[in-house]
């Protein structure tokens, strides 16, 4: 089954729901909050649109996602407000794959006014938020219509499981164990995947629209370093230790690998700069702390880790690049 059918996050508002566990996300969406309002402040420099289109794409359901688009808009009516204009009308498109909870991001949208309205008053009424379903690794809105593009711990998940795999037993993801065919079989994908996402926006973003992209990356050259793939070794443990006891078949646990990757600064700039349509104006590398969360590989997983924690630094490492699209 493709990627795009399966992958989502959990909906909902339950216990085990993205929308209870995503506080390292919103930590991550507050840290990078000055490059993007840096981003959408330089919008204003040159011109002050009566229309302004946003985009925040991969945007999950839970508080996260109106988190965001409050930051972004209470960001536009601030420059607004300091270079003495009126506030434009602005269109929020909050994207994911078909199978994200749009409906529990939808229910929230009055309490979600009501915020706005404490915030920027009459001005609120100004702001339209819409749903739209797809992949970002294909066109998903019309031909220079975006002002800013935004992601945030998306873009690591990659369109489709590299191809050549199948040496990678014992693994669910690179490691520091996976033959170097692995290693490039995911590196490769990423490639692909990213240039197809810079071709797409733009073409979608006007001349000088920004883009402010999160991923969860590394800082390493290695990208089976433990920075970025620890996380998924020490689930490998536990499914390891599930298949030796005859809980989980070998087959299956041979034939399951992660969809993701997590580039190194260097490898964004380079698949930008080869792509050709944008200038960077800033790219950084983060750390964020992690702390880990009922099913048996779950419960394991949670016990290898904490043993972990408490022994050696775990942090995640991410990487944000700010770009404005050529003229």
């Amino acid at each position: 089954m493709e990627v795009v059918q399966v992958l989502c996050m959990k909906g909902g508002n339950g216990d085990t729901s993205y929308a209870q566990n995503s506080l390292l996300q919103k930590k991550v969406i507050s840290l990078t909050k000055p490059i993007t309002d840096e981003a959408i402040s330089n919008l204003f420099c040159n011109n002050f649109p009566a229309r302004l289109c946003i985009a925040d794409l991969g945007c999950s359901s839970g508080p996260n996602t109106l988190f965001a688009v409050l930051e972004f808009v209470t960001t536009v009516d601030k420059v607004h407000k300091k270079m003495g204009h009126e506030l434009p009308e602005i269109q929020v498109f909050l994207n994911d794959l078909p199978g994200n909870d749009f409906n529990t991001i939808f229910k929230s949208l009055p309490t979600f006014q009501k915020d706005l309205q404490k915030t920027m008053g009459a001005g609120a009424e100004s702001c339209f938020v819409t749903g739209v379903p797809g992949s970002f690794y294909g066109r998903l809105f019309l031909g220079k219509s975006l002002h800013f593009v935004h992601s945030s711990y998306s873009l690591q998940w990659l369109s489709q499981v590299p191809r050549g795999l199948e040496s990678n037993k014992g693994n669910i993801y690179m490691a520091s164990s996976s033959p170097p065919s692995v290693l490039k079989a995911y590196y490769e994908q990423f490639q692909t995947d990213f240039s197809m996402f810079l071709r797409c926006r733009s073409e979608e973003l006007l001349e000088g629209g920004s883009m402010v992209l999160t991923f969860l990356g590394r800082i390493s050259e290695d990208p089976s370093s433990k920075e970025c793939c620890y996380i998924w070794e020490l689930l490998a443990v536990a499914l390891n230790d599930m298949v030796a006891e005859g809980l989980v078949e070998e087959e299956k646990m041979d034939s399951f690998n992660i969809p993701q990757y997590t580039p190194s600064p260097a490898e964004v700039k380079c698949e930008v700069e080869k792509e050709g349509s944008f200038t960077i104006n800033r790219l950084e590398a983060s750390e964020v702390n992690w702390n880990a969360y009922h099913e048996e590989v779950f419960s394991r997983y949670q016990k290898i880790v904490a043993d972990r924690m408490s022994r050696e630094k775990t942090e995640f490492v991410n990487v944000t690049v700010s770009m404005t699209k050529r003229g």
